[in-house]
């Protein structure tokens, strides 16, 4: 029986993408923060990931969709911050977000890790960006790096 999994190795030459929203700065900047630091940690160069920012959430599935369709990319992380608010906005910008972003991932073949907080009030965008529930930029970098490491095993 053949095992396998990826590992926090980067690929040869592999290069990332972030895609962060500039909505939510205060958050969106501390993934960021948490993303690259994790990259960085983990043997990428700075020189080998590519910052992205877009104007907000929505905009994140179509500005993946180009990176991989260009294929200079072995993962993208996907940053931002979607906060519930008094009408459907929430639920129509978070959920297609995310189901941009899988179509992406499923069309293209490439790792894309989502980073996109969706939380109720800010204090809970706060806890997942470098507070008591961790960094999700730091968690999405590190499914991006396992991700395209095991891609890169499989038949």
């Amino acid at each position: 029986m053949t095992h396998y999994e990826g590992d926090l190795r980067s690929p040869e030459g592999a290069r990332f993408a972030i895609i962060a929203s500039r909505w939510n700065p205060r958050i969106t900047d501390t993934l960021v923060a948490g993303a690259r630091k994790t990259f960085a940690d983990n043997g990428v160069s700075e020189g080998a990931v590519d910052v992205i920012r877009v104007p907000g959430a929505w905009e994140i599935p179509l500005t993946a969709a180009r990176l991989a369709a260009a294929g200079r990319h072995a993962a993208v992380v996907a940053l931002g911050c979607v906060v519930r608010g008094d009408t459907r906005h929430y639920e129509q910008v978070a959920d297609g977000c995310s189901d941009g972003l899988m179509r992406v991932s499923l069309d293209y073949g490439i790792p894309v890790a989502n980073g996109v907080l969706a939380v109720e009030r800010h204090e809970d965008a706060e806890a997942r960006a470098g507070g008591n529930h961790g960094n999700k930029g730091e968690e999405a970098a590190l499914a991006a790096l396992e991700m395209s490491h095991l891609l890169g095993q499989l038949p």
